[in-house]
């Protein structure tokens, strides 16, 4: 994309800004003959357990009239798969609202999930009625800002030309400031990311929560920091590219730090829990009796299926490196699979 590859000197935030919008205006980037498989695309028990957690937490709340909202719903597999379950225990929405801008991604959605609405942003949601909100793998393709530490000091990082390449590079103005206070005496050399948009998406999200009621349920891959270290990342074809190169036409990625997230949904009104692992996550709510269920009814799929349920748990799969989130509005019970909020 040739404005992306331009000359002019941007920052990290702004090169993965557009380099993702143009790449997921353009495609569907899912599945085999995409670039990368995301977990509900893994296993139909991955939804289906995320139904469960709604439902549950619907009902013990009361059953209040709710609407299902999810931000970056993929192919919408994901919420036909949650919705589905939710039927069989009566929790069914007022409305499926789906925050997602990709032309191509609102077709495959609508054609799994028909009626649904699209937003191009949180603020549009409806406003009259509890909201109960999932996020999966949404946060870790937001824009980061990058610092790097200097012998003069912290440096944002820019991307810039060099002959024929992108290549990153410290820009010039101090940024001490952004850097969180334990990691200010870092090495020269040693990174560290912040993510203001995410955050900010977090604080509305929050916000509406403890206006309207509801939840959120936010799983990603990333750590609870603060942490150094480079995590930007570019995948295409299912294999790790260069983040650099070819822009607009990889899947650029960074690790969340759940941490920050935490602490702006508190601020704003809300109630976090975890983050728990979610291989952890899933056994709590069930995948293995879920697992052996399907198993019954389809003998020939069982070590397909056993196959699917140990990619989303297993230790060295997605099961630890991928976390869960949850938040409540103030007055909703405590959701299911995560350790009591230890700020009650």
């Amino acid at each position: 994309m040739e404005e992306i590859a331009a000359a002019r000197k941007r920052t990290v935030a702004d090169y993965m800004a557009a380099a993702n919008a143009y790449y997921y205006a353009t495609r569907d980037p899912l599945g085999a003959a995409g670039d990368f498989t995301t977990a509900p695309e893994i296993s139909q028990m991955f939804g289906e357990m995320i139904g469960i957690w709604i439902a549950d937490l619907w009902s013990r709340a009361g059953k209040p009239p709710f609407y299902y909202v999810e931000l970056g719903p993929g192919r919408g597999t994901l919420a036909a798969d949650a919705l589905r379950v939710m039927a069989r225990f009566g929790a069914k929405p007022l409305g499926v609202q789906l925050v997602e801008t990709s032309p191509a991604l609102r077709a495959a959605q609508l054609a799994r999930v028909p009626g649904a609405r699209h937003h191009d942003e949180v603020d549009s949601l409806p406003d009259d009625a509890p909201l109960i909100i999932v996020a999966n793998e949404f946060f870790d393709a937001l824009p980061i800002h990058q610092y790097v530490a200097t012998e003069e000091g912290w440096r944002e990082r820019m991307v810039e030309r060099q002959g024929e390449s992108l290549v990153p590079v410290a820009g010039e103005v101090s940024a001490d400031d952004a850097i969180p206070a334990p990691l200010r005496a870092s090495a020269p050399g040693t990174i560290v990311e912040t993510a203001p948009v995410s955050a900010a998406i977090m604080q509305r999200c929050a916000f509406r929560l403890a206006r309207q009621g509801g939840a959120m349920l936010a799983i990603d891959y990333g750590y609870s920091g603060p942490a150094a270290g480079d995590s930007l990342q570019a995948v295409k074809a299912h294999r790790f590219a260069d983040p650099f190169a070819d822009p607009g036409e990889v899947d650029l990625t960074a690790h969340v730090d759940f941490t920050p997230l935490a602490e702006v949904a508190r601020a704003a009104g809300a109630r976090p829990f975890g983050p728990v692992e979610q291989g952890e996550w899933l056994r709590a709510m069930g995948i293995d009796a879920r697992l052996v269920s399907l198993s019954a009814a389809a003998p020939d799929r069982a070590d397909e299926l056993a196959g699917q349920r140990d990619r989303l748990t297993g230790a060295n799969a997605m099961g630890r490196l991928f976390k869960a989130l949850a938040l409540t509005a103030p007055d909703w019970p405590a959701p299911a699979g995560f350790p009591p909020d230890r700020k009650d």
